[in-house]
């Protein structure tokens, strides 16, 4: 049984690996949330310039941290950072703590959303490591970001994260009803045209996730969040 997601808050974060993960169903949450006036902004783990196989990746990272700000404006996301690492290769560790940390202090949310962390999607279609690692350390810069001692470097300590929102998870916990800006979600993912165009993939399967979602949820279109509670 999905329980509605709480939206007695003001700020949240995404914090996801590559450009396009916050597109796979976060969005039109993302959507609904800007529309009730909340504050969203993005935080990029890499520029996603390992992902497209015929663009060199100092090319290709420009071309997807521009699809990626574009497609965040069309849900009302206007703050959008990349922190750098590596496309491909994240690495679970210190230093990636450290930076989620001090975007964690520098934005102070209420709420983060990031993209599944187990190990699958459900069976046995597997997840990547840059997801599984990035959704592991932002779990942990959320205990960091409150600890003034740990990372001291990285700007003054924030307590107040309520809840960090799993998009994507094979064992969600709640939904939200994106009925009234699914289409908008859908269009922020058309906006990585280039990275769409060599992937071959379309939109309709959208419909689906949502729709059966939404179906289970009793409204027309909605996505699901495994919640952690801080």
């Amino acid at each position: 049984m999905l329980t509605p997601l709480p939206e007695d808050w003001e700020r949240a974060l995404g914090i996801v690996a590559h450009p396009d993960d916050m597109e796979y169903g976060a969005a039109s949450a993302v959507a609904r949330w800007t529309d009730q006036g909340k504050t969203v902004g993005y935080v990029l783990v890499t520029r996603g310039e390992a992902g497209i196989d015929t663009l060199p990746p100092d090319e290709c990272g420009r071309v997807r941290e521009a699809e990626e700000r574009a497609s965040a404006a069309v849900v009302g996301v206007t703050s959008v950072e990349f922190l750098g690492h590596r496309d491909g290769v994240i690495e679970y560790g210190l230093p990636l703590r450290h930076d989620m940390t001090a975007a964690i202090r520098r934005h102070r949310p209420e709420v983060i959303v990031t993209l599944n962390h187990h190990d699958s999607w459900g069976g046995r279609s597997l997840n990547m490591a840059d997801h599984r690692n990035t959704g592991l350390a932002v779990l942990d810069a959320v205990r960091d970001a409150g600890n003034r001692w740990v990372f001291p470097d990285a700007g003054e300590p924030w307590n107040g994260v309520r809840m960090v929102c799993m998009s994507g998870s094979p064992e969600p916990t709640h939904a939200v009803d994106t009925t009234d800006t699914f289409e908008r979600g859908v269009a922020s993912l058309r906006e990585h045209r280039t990275y769409l165009d060599y992937i071959g993939g379309g939109t309709d399967f959208l419909v689906e996730w949502a729709a059966r979602t939404g179906k289970d949820f009793g409204t027309k279109y909605a996505t699901t969040f495994e919640v952690y509670e801080f």
